[in-house]
């Protein structure tokens, strides 16, 4: 799971994403580029997997 609360932003974002690893990774990125301006990198990809949660352990936890 992503969420985007975790990073900081001027936006405020709340997106979370949630699904396999490689989706999520894949889904921020493009999530990143299209909506906070970064640019879609291997660098940005590996920083958001750094970043990713285990979503079962968030969920009613």
């Amino acid at each position: 799971m992503a969420d985007c609360r975790d990073m900081p932003s001027e936006m405020n974002c709340t997106l979370t994403i949630s699904g396999e690893p490689d989706e999520v990774v894949r889904a921020a990125a493009e999530h990143a580029a299209s909506v906070h301006g970064h640019e879609d990198t291997p660098e940005l990809r590996e920083e958001i997997r750094t970043h990713l949660k285990d979503e079962h352990a968030t969920v009613g936890g």
